[in-house]
This record gives structure tokens, C-alpha cells and sequence, in this order.
């Protein structure tokens, strides 16, 4: 598998397409997986999967092959992901809501009660978008509140608000279903 991943990175830096089409079967699902953690809805989603592709082959020359190749196409997917949720938003799209009287150095654990993972995706999906990325960044890209900082361009307390705040959000709808169906 990895002599013919190889072979398809260095077909799609000839810009062939049946390298590029092999690129795109292999990481399409786990590629797509992520748009729709982090976009609203289907479409947004699959534009900004599409025009994320495009960069790919675009810059897949730049690509050395030194690490993982899968971490190389996440890392263009989610810097697409966040300039285009930052498009979205004509204000700043991350607010500063960090109290420095609040201490968010220790992360709370919440209780972990079982859902369908359909469920949660769409529970994410209706965070607010600043909650959602910073949630998205932390737990599924396992990022660090100082990585976290850096490229959405807000402060660490930023970053660990927003984190804990969504956390808060996912378990009080998850708890409503859990009471709604014991009632």
C-alpha cells in the first residue's frame, strides 16, 4: 500500500489523473468525515471539501515525503475549513470571552453517557461555530490549547473557554434525550 501511495502522490505531481483519482478514493471518506465536523450543513460542507481537493493538487508538489501523507491532506483540509469559517463571519469570528477570574488550567470531565454517533456529529454540528472549531481542533485533530491559539489566532483562555463551553452545550443536549427517554 504504500509503494502504490507513493506512485499516486508522484502521478498527481505529474498531474495525472488516475494518480489524483486514487488520491481521492483513498482519503475522500475520512477528508469528507471532517468538512461535515466542522461546517453547518451538507453543502458547506462539500464546497469547502471540493475546494480543498483543489489545493491539494495544487501544492501536492510541495509535499516531501517526510511523515504522513494523510496528515499532510488534514492539515489543508482544516486550514480550508477555518479561513472559510472565518469568511463566513464579517465580525470576528472568535470572541475574546476569556475571564481571567475564571481558572480553565484544569479541564472538567463530564459524564459519559452513550449516543449514536449520528447524534453527536449533529449535536457538534449545531455548536456555534467558534465552540465547534476550537471542540473539532482539541478532541478529533487532538491539538493543544497553545496550537489551538495560534491558529485561530485568539488567546489560549479563548481557546479553553470555547472548549469548555461547547463541552457544556454537548452535554446538556445529551442529557435532555437521556431524560426524555427514561421519562
Amino acid at each position: 500500500m504504500k509503494d502504490d501511495l507513493e506512485k499516486y502522490i508522484k502521478q498527481c505531481m505529474q498531474n495525472e489523473r488516475e494518480g489524483q483519482l486514487k488520491i481521492y478514493q483513498l482519503f475522500s471518506p475520512v477528508l469528507y468525515g471532517i468538512c461535515l465536523k466542522y461546517m453547518k450543513n451538507e453543502d458547506d460542507a462539500k464546497d469547502v471539501f471540493q475546494e480543498a481537493f483543489v489545493i491539494v493538487f495544487q501544492k501536492i508538489s510541495q509535499y516531501k515525503f517526510e511523515g504522513s501523507f494523510e496528515g499532510w491532506l488534514k492539515r489543508i483540509f482544516i486550514n480550508k475549513l477555518i479561513e472559510t469559517l472565518n469568511k463566513k463571519k464579517k465580525e470576528n469570528f472568535f470572541l475574546d470571552v476569556f475571564d481571567p477570574d475564571t481558572d480553565y488550567s484544569e479541564e472538567e470531565e463530564l459524564d459519559i453517557i452513550p449516543i449514536e454517533q449520528e447524534k453527536l456529529l449533529e449535536y457538534i454540528r449545531d455548536l456555534p461555530d467558534q465552540y465547534r472549531t476550537v471542540f473539532n481542533l482539541y478532541v478529533f485533530e487532538k491539538m493543544k490549547h497553545k496550537e489551538i491559539a495560534e491558529v485561530l489566532k485568539i488567546s489560549e483562555g479563548t481557546s479553553k473557554s470555547n472548549l469548555n463551553r461547547a463541552k457544556r452545550i454537548l452535554q446538556k443536549r445529551i442529557l435532555s434525550i437521556k431524560n426524555f427517554k427514561t421519562a
